[in-house]
């Protein structure tokens, strides 16, 4: 299974995903990439810019639009 179907089938699940976490999960480096090619096919994917409380870092946390969300 390709890191794109990995992760197609994370977010059809219903969980979301960030890089981290995608690197930790399937040794994906290049989430961005890998959630623009999945746009492209068609999925209604939400990005996230989430704020880490303590470090103040900003990263993206990708999920697929449940209906009646923005």
């Amino acid at each position: 299974m390709t890191q794109k179907e990995m992760i197609k089938s994370h977010l059809l699940s219903g969980l979301r995903i960030t890089p981290l976490g995608a690197l930790n999960q399937f040794g994906c480096f290049r989430l961005a990439t890998r959630i623009f090619e999945l746009k492209k096919e068609g999925m209604d994917i939400v990005t996230e810019i989430i704020t880490h409380n303590v470090t103040r870092k900003r990263y993206a946390c990708y999920h697929l639009r449940r209906e009646g969300e923005k």
